[in-house]
């Protein structure tokens, strides 16, 4: 292990690095896998042990998930956004009766929901297919023996391209966008359908054409996490199509139906509202913009497509995530009025946290490909300062990667979860205290980063040993500097 400087830095020559031209950087040393590294690539490639509680935790999760989806919905639009449940032990059964009427009356999925969610999805992979945008390389991929894969990166393009046929079609009256927030409950449904329907193609079509890896023999638990790696059409990786354009267009397309619906109705939209629109839009932007960055990350490097992956993608992120937004959709402004100076405060924390994540992220996925030597600086908007590092100081681990202690990464080994959380509970603090279910976006994704961390922090230590350990003793606060 060494500290070691990219750059005009200097660089150990007893490692096994090729050296290249980093399109017009920096020239880098790139990365060549040591035959220790390989033995361990091959251990994480295999299944190790139950995570989220086994079979029996993830039956759980994959029947509770659209229980409780309908349960929040339902408390927002009948029940003031309150959190009802039974009276007394007698009233179990009417609860749940009167919960079955609200799906059954103002969820059901309809043939007008079906067409509008699945021409999203027909959409957004037509343009994934034809729109321009940046060619970008992914990581060594250990299951391709450590073969790079190719990814068009257009999902700004495609989000832009999107926009001005919403506008248009709202403008000419062929679909008004107000027609998102007023069939929520269908759409919701058709999500889910959606999210089952695709989970159990891709997972029978992995197994029955040998592509399923890392399999624990348990058909509900490899159904949830997944049966294959990078799953494509054609030129599009299905994984990275569904991280993106449709979770988090959909979301801004929630939002932006939800503020022309206050319009309609109040004849402005509020402080509050608008707020929605631009967190949502900011965070679709920035994942359209930096896109060429996801290939970098762990969801395509070691995540499979599974439940887990395409049931939150489909329909828990839009439908779930929206709740603030759902909530000031269906009461009146004075519900959740703020003085100015707490708007101030609000905007303020939400514009931070968004630099701090999106400055990070870009940092961590460009150390990456300048150590790869495919890095090249893309003219999207924004691009934020401090987003390159220049010089960047990492630890040379003899896996052969490399692990970035520069940037924000130098005060914290989460600084994008941190940033992103803080996000998120603004997403629910937009409310005050009107309703606590718009909190639930905050509470579940700290669960879900927390825990995600912790299996990350493992198999980092499997994977590097003692220079984990040196880079733990050089980065020691997992979240929050000085603090956690």
């Amino acid at each position: 292990m060494a500290v070691e400087q990219n750059g005009n830095g200097s660089i150990d020559k007893s490692t096994s690095f090729e050296k290249r031209p980093a399109n017009g950087a920096v020239s880098v040393h790139v990365i060549k896998v040591t035959d220790e590294g390989r033995k361990v690539d091959k251990k994480l490639d295999q299944h190790q042990e139950y995570e989220f509680g086994g079979p029996v935790g993830v039956t759980a999760m994959i029947t509770c998930f659209p229980v409780l989806m309908y349960y929040f919905w339902a408390c927002l639009v009948f029940y003031d956004g309150q959190m009802v449940g039974p009276r007394s032990i007698d009233d179990i059964v009417p609860f749940i009766l009167r919960m079955w009427g609200h799906v059954r009356d103002d969820a059901a999925p309809t043939p007008y929901a079906f067409a509008m969610f699945t021409g999203l999805m027909v959409f957004q992979l037509a343009l994934a297919f034809v729109m321009p945008g940046y060619i970008q390389e992914g990581l060594p991929v250990p299951s391709l023996d450590y073969k790079t894969l190719k990814y068009n990166c257009n999902a700004l393009a495609s989000f832009y391209f999107t926009l001005a046929t919403v506008f248009a079609l709202h403008v000419t009256n062929v679909f008004r966008i107000t027609e998102v927030i007023d069939n929520f409950g269908p759409l919701m449904s058709v999500s889910m359908f959606w999210g089952f329907a695709v989970s159990f193609i891709v997972y029978f079509h992995a197994v029955l054409t040998g592509t399923a890896m890392r399999m624990s023999g348990s058909f509900v638990y490899d159904f949830f996490m997944g049966a294959p790696l990078n799953p494509r059409i054609g030129s599009v990786d299905l994984k990275m199509w569904a991280e993106v354009r449709i979770p988090w267009i959909l979301l801004f397309l929630i939002a932006v139906s939800g503020g022309v619906k206050q319009y309609e109705t109040y004849g402005y939209c509020t402080p509050n509202m608008a707020f929605m629109i631009l967190a949502t839009g900011l965070y679709i932007n920035a994942c359209a913009k930096g896109e060429e960055c996801i290939p970098q990350t762990w969801d395509m490097f070691h995540e499979k497509w599974g439940f887990m992956v395409i049931f939150w993608n489909f329909a828990g992120v839009p439908f779930t995530y929206c709740y603030s937004i759902i909530y000031m959709a269906t009461h009146h402004p004075s519900k959740y009025q703020f003085q100015t100076w707490q708007y101030v405060l609000l905007y303020s924390t939400l514009l931070t946290a968004y630099y701090i994540f999106d400055s990070s992220m870009s940092q961590k996925s460009r150390f990456r490909m300048q150590m790869q030597g495919n890095y090249k600086y893309r003219y999207t908007f924004p691009q934020l300062p401090w987003g390159t590092l220049e010089n960047p100081q990492y630890i040379q681990t003899a896996h052969s990667n490399r692990l970035l202690i520069s940037g924000w990464w130098a005060y914290a080994r989460k600084p994008n979860y941190t940033a992103d959380w803080v996000q998120s509970l603004t997403w629910g603090l937009v409310v005050g205290t009107a309703s606590p279910i718009p909190y639930y976006y905050s509470a579940f994704f700290l669960a879900v980063l927390t825990h995600r961390c912790g299996r990350d922090f493992e198999r980092c230590a499997v994977k590097y040993g003692e220079d984990w350990e040196e880079y733990c003793r050089i980065v020691k606060w997992k979240f929050i500097p000085y603090v956690y």
